[in-house]
């Protein structure tokens, strides 16, 4: 069989897909993957990341494996490939056992293309040994900045990709990412092991973004600005904020104002943030407001409002979150409410996750003080920060007991079953008046226990189940015993073991190897985003060159028309008017003189060929009713069955033919059968004519 070429992912993208072209970026990257080549992709949101590996994997011969990040982006991945009839499914917590079963079937009998799996399901049982007896002929890492310790979003978890890499037999990896500075891409390339990798990067202009910042001296004002906000720019509307106390009190503070606002955090059962999640995408509400967490599963594609109630801690997290906005290339706005003090609440994070020096060897020796003959302290981190008084932190205990952990002086050890530890309650006169028939068994415990520990029973002894009378059952029949004795209170008693183990109680902590150096330059490095994000709050000059520049792309100018400073709307106060401004018409991309760059390529914003100003908003509104009707009627999110894009691109061109439907950005074969009569319809209905 003939390798594929990028002429068939050409004809797929088309016929399949339902796209005429691929963006800046996508065909080159393709062209490094079915090439064999490792290579690193950096695109911003919305520039189409996901094609660089869905079309591929529908071409190579064996199975694509998709590590993600979040279940709920995972799933409405998934969701829109089988809407176009793709063969894709995922793996992660929310399956039982049967259904996780059942796809791994699937995918053993050639029906699935795409396999998408959460970082974390591979330590679960024989999944990786599955998946790579199946074949695997392509890994795509997606979100890849994770690996990255520099990177704004580090998650563990991620750093077992390389070694899952190895164990699938090394296939062709492609590490996906919208957010990675230069240090961070090399980081990337160093930890996923990627061989001598094409670098692919777009540039990091969202030319249909406006952004703005209004500076804000209470809570107050930034409620106040974010009522504005949504009441002056129109369209649906992420809001995010700091912690779930305050998504509760902002989604309050909007339902007030009598806009339609959901919460969205981890505090909510799976249910309730499923059914938040699906009004959000079947467009039922206006707002979601949401921790910075949970964002990353809103893969929304006409959010036209990002708003942030509180400054990120990062100038990255705040692209990647702001870039949530206008996926689909339409004109949106990004909002930034910036106070001082917000940066107090980071500098305690920071400090807390990278304690110095003396706050580590306080929480070392409350450990030592603490500990037991056997070296074991059972205490937590808010008791050893109780101990210091005040002096140390609760976070600030919890990364110390972290760092004293990977250095090997401490062990967390989980509690035995096999000693207990019992303290007497009761006198022998109560015992014996209490203890009566029907009882025989819990008295002769005590009077076994009293033989073994005798006196020291009143204070608290240490008790081997095992080595009592075996009429007792041992380690399995004795705590019932004790528990019945408990209960009517003439003892307490508690499993030994558990709490931290000092590896050796007399070492000072310089005996431990610690890299101090390395905690104060990630401390440092976290305290220099902070600042980066500080100085986009404040600058006068262009907003959207000071991010081009932070993330080293050379494309970055000093000036704009899509951001408060350039076009002379920034409000000094929060009450100031918030004027609503289009974003600047997306440029095109200039031709590349010579031969190709060998590692990294570069490329711009392609242009659309449609106004969106063109578009009767009437015909407009018809097509989206429509598409909620069709949700309903297929249980998927409003953007799976058509993208905002595509409604305007249909309410400009007015196609009066199958023919001329399936040619329309986005409609593709599949939606052509499913919805084509459909659409047809509204179009010829609108004003009793039919489509030029």
């Amino acid at each position: 069989m003939a390798a594929p070429t990028l002429a068939d992912a050409r004809a797929l993208l088309r016929d399949r897909i339902g796209f005429a072209d691929f963006r800046p970026g996508q065909e080159r990257a393709i062209a490094s993957v079915l090439a064999g080549q490792d290579t690193l992709v950096v695109l911003p949101t919305g520039g189409g990341k996901s094609l660089c590996y869905q079309v591929p994997a529908l071409l190579l011969p064996k199975l694509t494996v998709v590590v993600s990040p979040l279940i709920s982006l995972m799933k409405d991945q998934v969701d829109a490939l089988t809407a176009r009839g793709l063969p894709a499914a995922f793996l992660n917590s929310t399956l039982t056992a049967n259904e996780i079963a059942d796809r791994l079937a699937r995918a053993e009998r050639g029906e699935l293309k795409m396999l998408y799996v959460a970082p974390e399901r591979f330590d679960f049982g024989r999944t990786l040994e599955r998946i790579a007896a199946i074949g695997v002929s392509l890994l795509a890492v997606d979100e890849a900045h994770c690996v990255s310790e520099w990177g704004h979003d580090f998650r563990p978890s991620y750093l077992r990709v390389k070694q899952v890499r190895e164990h699938l037999g090394n296939p062709p990896t492609i590490a996906l990412t919208a957010t990675a500075t230069p240090e961070v891409r090399k980081d990337v390339v160093r930890q996923l092991g990627l061989k001598t990798p094409e670098v692919i990067v777009t540039g990091f202009d969202r030319a249909n973004l406006s952004y703005h910042v209004v500076r804000t001296r209470t809570e107050h004002d930034k409620d106040f600005a974010l009522v504005r906000a949504l009441k002056e720019f129109p369209g649906q509307a992420i809001v995010y904020a700091s912690t779930r106390r305050a998504v509760e009190r902002v989604t309050g503070v909007l339902e007030k104002a009598k806009i339609r606002a959901y919460a969205y955090h981890a505090g909510l059962d799976d249910d309730h943030r499923h059914m938040v999640q699906d009004a959000f995408m079947r467009e039922d509400v206006r707002a979601i407001v949401a921790t910075n967490a949970f964002g990353m599963g809103i893969d929304k594609a006409n959010v036209r409002l990002v708003i942030h109630h509180a400054m990120p801690g990062t100038l990255e997290a705040y692209y990647q979150e702001a870039g949530r906005a206008g996926r689909d290339g339409l004109p949106s706005a990004c909002v930034l409410l910036h106070a001082f003090q917000d940066r107090f609440t980071h500098e305690f994070f920071i400090k807390s996750a990278y304690p110095d020096r003396d706050t580590v060897a306080r929480v070392h020796a409350a450990l030592v003080k603490a500990a037991d003959d056997a070296g074991i302290a059972r205490v937590s981190a808010a008791d050893l920060a109780a101990r210091s008084r005040g002096k140390v932190k609760d976070r600030e205990a919890e990364s110390s007991l972290r760092i004293l952990a990977d250095a090997g002086a401490v062990i967390a050890e989980n509690a035995s079953a096999l000693r207990v530890t019992v303290r007497l309650l009761a006198s022998p006169e109560r015992i014996r008046a209490e203890l009566g028939p029907g009882h025989e068994a819990e008295l002769e415990l005590l009077r076994a226990l009293w033989r073994v520990a005798g006196t020291r029973l009143e204070q608290g002894a240490v008790i081997d189940p095992d080595g009592l009378p075996p009429g007792f059952g041992g380690s399995s029949g004795v705590p019932s015993l004790l528990e019945a004795l408990q209960s009517r209170q003439f003892l307490v008693w508690e499993r030994t073991g558990g709490g931290l183990r000092l590896v050796d109680p007399r070492a000072p902590l310089a005996h431990f190897k610690i890299d101090w150096a390395a905690i104060d330059r990630r401390r440092k490095a976290e305290t220099d985003k902070l600042d980066a994000v500080q100085r986009y709050a404040y600058t006068d000059r262009c907003r959207r060159g000071s991010i081009m520049r932070y993330f080293g792309d050379p494309e970055a100018r000093d000036q704009c028309t899509g951001c408060d400073n350039c076009l002379g709307t920034h409000r000094k106060e929060a009450d100031q008017e918030l004027k609503r401004v289009p974003a600047r018409e997306p440029r095109r991309p200039r031709a590349v003189k010579g031969e190709r760059p060998k590692r990294e390529i570069r490329a711009t914003v392609q242009s659309d060929d449609v106004d969106a100003g063109a578009a009767d908003p009437a015909l407009v509104g018809a097509l989206r009713r429509l598409r909620v009707t069709i949700a309903k009627e297929e249980h998927v999110p409003a953007y799976v069955v058509f993208p905002d894009r595509t409604l305007v691109e249909l309410a400009v061109r007015r196609p009066r033919s199958m023919d001329a439907l399936g040619a329309v950005h986005g409609v593709g074969p599949a939606r052509l059968e499913r919805y084509g009569e459909r659409l047809l319809a509204v179009l010829k209905d609108d004003n009793g004519t039919e489509a030029a």
